[in-house]
């Protein structure tokens, strides 16, 4: 059963997504309990501030260079070799099954790896100059921490490296579910650096637990990597084709995240110079409305990609598979928005109100995520019509959207955060997000037609008159709760928020049933199939053999 389950192939796109959207679920408990332990420990001050600074520029490097390259060109290319019959009938002659696969990708760890220690070593050796560029508002002695802490956490882009390799070819044998594993392992590392290195090695603690939350996001996945037939060979070859294709395909997409990557450091660069605590504030409140985006948003996008790229070139079925993919996102993601909204109080002081954390800081990170939460519904849609462009071969035009998008970000941030505060970076980033969303939009319309508006629309306002129910619910149930509970307690606060977000979805569900939600029922069927014990009609995806990942 286990073996089944590490070593088992799933087809199914709504399978896959609920797969890896469970996994996101689980990673996102584990990363809101991470920075519960790290918001008790140390508060929304110096320390946090200098350990999300000294983030910063490990994790740009990693996305830069390794997700640049996977996202846009290695999954396609390896999974093209994989059903390629001419390879397959020489692979078969030759005893050695998907042998061009398994070079390429041999081929593209090791010059992952070489290039990973040539930039992590400069990185280490400049880590001074580097830090006091996107931190010119800490003080001499939190960027020597800021310093001492990069370096260490320079040492994880190379194991992360590795894994996005094999994580690229999990997804391209569609063995989901060790794939899902990865975050919530790297999570686990983070964690155990938190409670059980921290007392040892005081805040160097946080970084080595990064470290070691990257090392078992590789290690997960080497087992059934191998048990695919993957042999690594200490080769390079510079001139193999299909390295050509995925560098020609890179490209675009790594200028794409070196906007993205350049937007979080100008954040960081102003956040630096607010207010004490207002960096930690920020990634605090972002990691808390990134919940929804990586369980609902990124999971869809994630499991449709294959389906999406088989209709590619088929105008009506990339449509029809886009817009209910996009409905069924809307649908989790609008009582997501309604409730972080109004339960945001609750969700903070139970999630971050230990320790150190005061109310003071309370207040900061709940009007930075109210003004996060406004944009929700774009920020979990964008990574779907991003894959509908690289399923269709351009990758260019979201880097052109993109790069416009980042600056209009970058203007807003100046502005409305010498207004604002942090919560003015949270309103900047929203407002960039929304435009982003569309123009890609727009572009897409351009490209293909009509794009079911009308369907889209008519789901939409069902989920917005649901929505706009589940919130009055939830303001209802608070005010009708309050007298019988101490707020002042943690179970006070708890049991409120609990009772009427729990309301509020009850709520939700009814009216999309009461409006015959399409998206509700398709949710629903499966459920209420299971509770009757009825069979539940099998569902395949035509393309049995290809799929694609971030």
């Amino acid at each position: 059963m286990i073996k089944r389950l590490f070593n088992g192939q799933i087809n199914n796109i709504t399978v896959a997504a609920g797969l890896v959207g469970a996994s996101s679920l689980v990673s996102r408990f584990l990363g809101v309990f991470r920075d519960r332990i790290l918001a008790g420990e140390f508060g929304a001050g110096d320390t946090l501030d200098v350990y999300y600074a000294a983030f910063r520029i490990p994790d740009s490097i990693f996305n830069l260079l390794v997700l640049g390259a996977l996202s846009a060109g290695f999954i396609p290319i390896f999974v093209g070799l994989l059903k390629n019959p001419l390879d397959k009938i020489t692979g078969f002659f030759a005893g050695e099954e998907n042998k061009k696969a398994w070079t390429l990708a041999s081929n593209i760890l090791n010059i992952l790896v070489l290039g990973l220690l040539v930039l992590c070593g400069l990185g280490i050796i400049f880590s001074p100059g580097l830090t006091e560029l996107i931190t010119p508002g800490f003080s001499p002695e939190k960027q020597a921490l800021t310093v001492a802490l990069t370096r260490i956490m320079f040492l994880s882009p190379l194991f992360l490296g590795i894994s996005a390799v094999l994580g690229g070819i999990l997804q391209s044998f569609k063995r989901f579910f060790v794939y899902s594993l990865a975050p919530i392992m790297y999570n686990v590392g983070i964690i155990i650096g938190a409670l059980y290195f921290v007392p040892a090695w005081g805040i160097y603690g946080l970084a080595w637990g990064v470290v070691l939350g990257a090392s078992l996001h590789m290690l997960i996945q080497l087992p059934t990597t191998i048990a695919l037939g993957f042999r690594h060979r200490l080769k390079i070859d510079f001139k193999d084709s299909d390295l050509k294709k995925i560098g020609a395909m890179m490209v675009p997409r790594t200028m794409s995240l070196a906007i993205s990557q350049i937007n979080l450091v100008v954040i960081t660069i102003i956040a630096s110079t607010l207010a004490v605590g207002s960096l930690a504030v920020f990634n605090l409140a972002n990691n808390l409305q990134s919940f929804p985006i990586g369980i609902f948003g990124i999971s869809f996008a994630i499991a449709a990609f294959p389906a999406l790229s088989a209709a590619a070139f088929s105008k009506k079925d990339l449509v029809a598979g886009f817009s209910s993919t996009l409905r069924q996102i809307l649908f989790f993601i609008v009582p997501s928005t309604v409730l972080l909204i109004t339960l945001r109080a609750q969700v903070i002081r139970v999630i971050f109100g230990t320790g150190r954390f005061d109310w003071e800081d309370t207040i900061l990170t709940m009007n930075t995520l109210a003004f996060f939460c406004l944009s929700l519904f774009a920020q979990a849609s964008l990574p779907l019509l991003v894959r509908v462009f690289y399923a269709r071969h351009d990758s260019k035009t979201p880097f052109f959207i993109g790069l416009f998008s980042a600056l209009i970000n970058v203007v807003l941030s100046l502005w409305l955060s010498s207004r604002m505060g942090v919560a003015g970076l949270a309103l900047a980033f929203s407002l960039s997000s929304i435009l982003n969303f569309i123009l890609l939009w727009l572009a897409l319309r351009f490209s293909l037609g009509q794009m079911d508006e009308i369907k889209i629309l008519v789901s939409v306002i069902k989920f917005s008159a649901a929505g706009v129910a589940c919130g009055i619910t939830v303001q209802g149930m608070k005010l009708l709760i309050w007298p019988f509970i101490d707020m002042t307690k943690f179970w006070g606060v708890l049991t409120q928020g609990l009772v009427a977000g729990l309301a509020g979805m009850f709520i939700y569900a009814a009216v999309c049933s009461l409006l015959r939600s399409e998206e509700f029922m398709a949710v629903w069927t499966p459920i209420k199939c299971k509770l009757c014990r009825q069979p539940l009609k099998k569902v395949t995806t035509e393309d049995q053999g290809e799929a694609r990942g971030i």
